[in-house]
């Protein structure tokens, strides 16, 4: 469960973090992606040297900003 309320579905879950909300006004918002991804995709070592990963100040581990490198 999740703030005493039970998580009985997907849809219940991304309503719960939908409408969380901070004391410093962060608004999130969550919706159910149910696009299919397929699996065992490989990313070539060119293509994750063709963009920049810079990690955020907070569990940068986790959060962290994706960008391409300019091409000269």
């Amino acid at each position: 469960n999740w703030r005493g309320k039970p998580l009985y579905n997907l849809q219940t879950i991304v309503n719960l973090i939908s409408h969380t909300t901070t004391m410093a006004g962060l608004i999130v918002k969550s919706a159910i992606d149910y696009s299919v991804y397929e699996k065992g995709v490989k990313v070539s070592d060119a293509e994750l040297d063709s963009i920049i990963l810079k990690p955020h100040a907070f569990h940068g581990e986790w959060n962290y900003t994706i960008r391409r490198k300019k091409i000269p």
